[in-house]
C-alpha cells in the first residue's frame, strides 16, 4: 500500500463521519426533535460516540450550520445558481421560481423547526441569517440579469425588483400559501404570474 493511499483513507473516513452526524442532526430537525436532543441522542442517531461529535462540529451552532452545508448542496439549490446565468433571463425568473419552491417543499419540516426558534435558539439564528443572506445574493443575480437584458420593467428600480423577490422567493410567503391551501403546483404558478406582473 503505497504512503498516499494510507494518507487519504482517514480522511475519507472523517468525512463520512461528519456526513453521519450532520444527517443525524437533519433528520432530528425534521422530526421536531432536536432542540430538545442531547449531544448523546445525537452521536447515537449517528453511530457514533458523544466525543466523536465533539471532535467534529464544537457546538450546537455548529451542528446546525452543517445542515446548511447539506442544504446548500440541494439539486434545486445548485440548479437555481445555474439558471440565473441563463441568456433568456425571463425563463431563468421562471424556474428560478419554480426550484425555489422545490427547496421550500422538500425542506418544509426542516426550515419550519428552525424559523420558529430563531429568537431563543442561536444556532437557529445563525442558521435563518445564513440562508437569508445566500438568498439575498441569488436574488441580487437575477435583478442583475433582468436589468442588464433588459427584461426588468420599464420605471421598475433595482431596489424594488429585488425587495418584490426576496418576498416572492422567502420561506415565510411559500409557508403562508401553503397555510391558505395552494399546491406547490399551484403555489410554483401564483409566485410566477406574480413575478411576471411585478417585474417584466
Amino acid at each position: 500500500m503505497s504512503s498516499r493511499a494510507y494518507r487519504t483513507r482517514p480522511r475519507k473516513r472523517s468525512t463520512d463521519t461528519r456526513d453521519r452526524i450532520t444527517a443525524a442532526v437533519h433528520e432530528l430537525l425534521a422530526e421536531g426533535a432536536f432542540h430538545e436532543a442531547t449531544v448523546e441522542e445525537v452521536a447515537e442517531r449517528a453511530g457514533v460516540s458523544r466525543a466523536t461529535v465533539y471532535q467534529h462540529f464544537g457546538s450546537r451552532i455548529e451542528l446546525i450550520d452543517g445542515v446548511c452545508d447539506i442544504m446548500n448542496a440541494h439539486p434545486a439549490l445548485v440548479e437555481i445558481r445555474r439558471v440565473i446565468g441563463l441568456p433568456d433571463a425571463k425563463e431563468a425568473l421562471t424556474k428560478m421560481l419554480a426550484n425555489c419552491v422545490r427547496v421550500w417543499s422538500d425542506e418544509r419540516r426542516v426550515m419550519a423547526e428552525l424559523y420558529g426558534v430563531v429568537a431563543i435558539d442561536t444556532g437557529a439564528k445563525a442558521f435563518v441569517e445564513r440562508q437569508r443572506r445566500d438568498r439575498r445574493h441569488e436574488c441580487d443575480r437575477m435583478v442583475e440579469s433582468l436589468a442588464h437584458t433588459g427584461a426588468l420593467r420599464q420605471g421598475m428600480s433595482r431596489a424594488r425588483a429585488l425587495a418584490t423577490l426576496l418576498v416572492l422567493t422567502s420561506f415565510e410567503t411559500y409557508s403562508e400559501l401553503r397555510e391558505a391551501g395552494l399546491s406547490d403546483r399551484r403555489l410554483t404558478a401564483f409566485l410566477q404570474d406574480a413575478a411576471a406582473r411585478e417585474l417584466l
